[in-house]
């Protein structure tokens, strides 16, 4: 009998010193399928370096640190990481990815994310991107970006600056507000993001107390301000908090509300629609774009007890996942000022999904890959 009590002291005390290591192993092992499938190892096995990386995400929605594609960033862009302050956009054709970097200039990534070059000569591309979108208008392809405090750039896909639009003077539009706030003399132009739809550039100028949508039209190949605007800084439907982010989707104008944490849906002539539900309370939300039949939106800053700004996967009603890179360790992550989807068609035509980051306050790229 009391061999066989020291037999069960011996294996209970054994569980209790084990138990430390397998909570720590828990935290970084990941257990998932898409659809709701498992992998399970084999009795007795040890986990895979695979199986032990850290992710991040819930569901269908798992994310994972791709270093290697990180690592192609320009290395003589690197000076430069720490100023980043923009976004991306893509040609929907080819998959070639654009972007600036403030000092650096305007860039392209290919489809496949490894290699980067930079577009034009212009001195202005090396200014601040704070927005930018691909649109094709006419049957040609085009770059807009906003540019905060200095003006809207319209381009061709070489960097040859078509036109310069700058702060309107206040006579402009058919929306008295932002008439009365371009007219006076305290008023500046605080543009932070663009996006298109049929024929019309979307101007998002939230950095402001004038803050509006704004919209640019082409005549005879120039581009000028439109008369359409709308919104204004307040808490009425169709008002905003920071206008940020701005995105054309399925015939909508959607926009990133920062301060009230809301994405806003409007008809492309700026009649208010809805607001997105389940957004988390607190969230900072700054850009919002669409793939894979989900939105993916990020916030500025950490909520809570957050080791970064959080990312999520949206379906406009739901909130599918919520995706925290700071749990994967990524140097110098903390604030995000854009997330874009970005998928990579392989030789065999399978589809893998990426999420490109692009940081703030102390700059950083960084490139997600959902980990299927």
């Amino acid at each position: 009998m009391k061999n066989t009590t020291f037999s069960i002291y011996t294996i209970l005390v054994s569980l209790l010193l084990s138990y430390p290591l397998m909570s720590q192993t828990a935290q970084v092992y990941h257990d998932h399928g898409i659809g709701g499938g498992h992998h399970h190892h084999e009795s007795g096995s040890r986990p895979s370096a695979e199986q032990l990386k850290l992710v991040t995400g819930q569901g269908d929605f798992v994310f994972s640190w791709d270093e290697e594609l990180t690592a192609t960033f320009p290395k003589d862009a690197v000076a430069f990481e720490s100023r980043m302050h923009g976004g991306f956009n893509e040609d929907p054709e080819t998959g070639i990815v654009y972007t600036g970097i403030p000092g650096y200039g305007l860039c392209s990534i290919s489809p496949e994310l490894t290699k980067w070059k930079t577009i034009g000569t212009d001195e202005r591309l090396k200014d601040n991107i704070h927005g930018i979108v691909f649109f094709v208008h006419k049957g040609k392809k085009f770059l807009a970006v906003a540019q905060e405090g200095k003006r809207v750039l319209v381009l061709d896909l070489n960097g040859n600056i078509i036109s310069e639009i700058l702060k309107p003077s206040g006579s402009e539009f058919k929306f008295d507000q932002a008439n009365q706030f371009f007219a006076s003399k305290e008023s500046n132009f605080g543009v932070t993001d663009v996006t298109y739809l049929d024929g019309t550039i979307y101007v998002a100028h939230g950095y402001s107390a004038g803050d509006f949508i704004l919209t640019i039209e082409e005549n005879n190949g120039s581009w000028r301000w439109g008369e359409l605007a709308w919104g204004g800084k307040g808490e009425m439907p169709g008002q905003f908090q920071t206008a940020h982010g701005v995105y054309a989707h399925e015939d909508h104008i959607l926009v990133a509300s920062r301060a009230a944490g809301q994405v806003v849906k409007f008809t492309k002539h700026g009649e208010y629609v809805d607001i997105f539900d389940n957004i988390p309370e607190g969230s900072l939300v700054c850009n919002i774009s669409y793939k894979s039949e989900h939105y993916f939106m990020n916030a500025l800053q950490a909520i809570g007890n957050q080791k970064s700004a959080p990312i999520y996967v949206h379906t406009s009603k739901e909130l599918k996942s919520t995706i925290v890179p700071g749990d994967l360790e990524i140097p110098n992550l903390t604030n995000i000022h854009q997330v874009w989807p970005h998928i990579i068609t392989a030789a065999d035509g399978s589809k893998q999904l990426y999420l490109l980051i692009h940081g703030w306050n102390k700059g950083k790229y960084a490139v997600l890959k959902l980990d299927i």
